[in-house]
């Protein structure tokens, strides 16, 4: 079971501001920069993202049903910002991980056995785009 709704309303009220801030270049975290399926306004969503393979596996941890997670799998993909870098990413896939197997040690602790979080997003770097900011 995913964090509640009522914390990520709270979250994108307040944490998600300054999180915001050091999610771009701080190690585990990445910016989504998605557009919304109904408004097309652009939002830029922090979260936890770790590099595998050819792309990203990033921790849903309010859930597949997550406006941001939708908005990304309806356009085949988004941008995200991480470690300082921009990149084009694309063929979302939402999958579901009791284990966490791809999150670090510690964050596969929070989402197990804090948050209680099992679903994932992969998505494969299209290309490397000019540097965040």
């Amino acid at each position: 079971m995913p964090a509640p709704r009522w914390v990520a309303r709270a979250n994108r009220a307040g944490l998600n501001k300054v999180t915001g801030f050091i999610a771009p270049w701080a190690p585990g975290w990445a910016v989504v920069v998605h557009r919304g399926r109904k408004s097309g306004r652009v939002f830029r969503t922090p979260l936890w993202a770790f590099r595998r393979a050819d792309g990203y596996v990033i921790a849903l941890t309010y859930g597949a049903e997550s406006d941001w997670v939708k908005n990304v799998l309806t356009a085949d993909g988004c941008e995200l910002e991480t470690r300082r870098r921009r990149y084009a990413v694309g063929a979302p896939r939402v999958y579901h991980d009791e284990t966490a197997g791809a999150m670090p040690p510690f964050i596969r602790f929070v989402l197990r056995r804090v948050i209680r979080a099992p679903d994932f997003l992969s998505v494969e770097v299209v290309r490397e785009l000019d540097t965040a900011h």
